[in-house]
């Protein structure tokens, strides 16, 4: 099979395309930089040099390939509901491109959408409306396509998708904790993240290809929930920084616009997706991985 990777030299999506090319497919992938193609031809993949939010090269890369894998997204939270709402544009494309076609077509999206304290699953809706939770237009855009016939997936990833050369969520608390002098969670910290090893997420996305399923989201999800205390626990043993509970104002000050995702509670189970697929998470947990890769 020859699929389309999306953010083919990002953190997630340079996953996807080893694990693809290990099984013994081919992958087009897109970059938006030299740098990237060097690093996807290097992988073995070919490249497509273009943006993004380019719809001509979307549908060039989707019209050359028997499967779209959109791993693609913009990770400056300054500008989170505008990338979002970028985001919606490039599935609401890829669904034009693809209408008619018969071809897979997966999209990302994120179990913190659904924060609601509570154990989640892949029947959880994510909640209407992306002026309340932005991230839910990527579901919107993909629930859209499939509404014109496309054969749409929606890949929800924890908070922590760790392994090395991570510069998501767990980079962003330890270089706060490096910038305040000390490890800090929210109240009790009892709040969960879910999380998962870059390589499990990326052996989730060829699984959904190769296999197919009549289960439309799918949570790539190895473990349920680690709890944001034993988190920032971790980080400030690792930096040997002092580790302390934060409430009310001070939430903000030590936190800023990262309060609102420091603060999840969103334990997700992956139950319905590994019996759909097969899929077994092999990768170490975050603790350890945190422990072991992140100092």
């Amino acid at each position: 099979m020859r699929v389309f990777v999306t953010g083919a030299s990002g953190f997630v999506g340079s996953a996807v395309v080893n694990d693809l090319l290990s099984a013994g497919h081919k992958v087009l992938g897109l970059v938006r930089s030299d740098k990237g193609a060097e690093q996807v031809k290097a992988a073995g993949a070919e490249a497509l040099p273009g943006d993004v939010n380019d719809l001509e090269v979307l549908a060039q890369g989707a019209s050359q390939c028997d499967a779209v894998l959109h791993t693609a997204f913009n990770h400056d939270f300054s500008q989170f509901k505008a990338n979002c709402e970028a985001d919606r544009r490039v599935i609401e494309g890829l669904g034009d491109a693809l209408a008619g076609s018969g071809k897979p077509l997966v999209v990302t999206s994120g179990v913190g959408l659904l924060n609601y304290g509570r154990l989640v699953s892949e029947d959880d809706v994510a909640p209407a409306g992306s002026d309340v939770i932005p991230r839910v237009a990527s579901e919107e855009a993909a629930a859209a396509a499939a509404a014109k016939g496309v054969d749409v997936y929606i890949v929800r990833l924890p908070p922590s998708v760790h392994g090395k050369g991570d510069h998501g969520f767990i980079p962003i608390i330890i270089g706060t904790a490096k910038e305040k002098g000390e490890s800090a969670y929210i109240g009790e910290g009892q709040n969960h993240w879910p999380a998962v090893h870059r390589t499990d997420a990326a052996s989730l996305y060829r699984l959904i290809i190769e296999k197919t399923t009549e289960l439309k989201v799918l949570h790539a999800v190895a473990e349920t929930g680690v709890l944001f205390k034993d988190i920032a626990t971790t980080i400030g043993e690792g930096l040997n920084l002092p580790v302390v509970s934060k409430t009310g104002d001070e939430v903000a000050a030590h936190f800023t616009w990262f309060a609102h995702f420091a603060g999840m509670d969103c334990p997700s189970s992956s139950e319905k997706t590994r019996t759909a697929l097969g899929w077994e998470p092999k990768g170490v947990g975050l603790i350890e991985d945190i422990e072991a890769n992140y100092f």
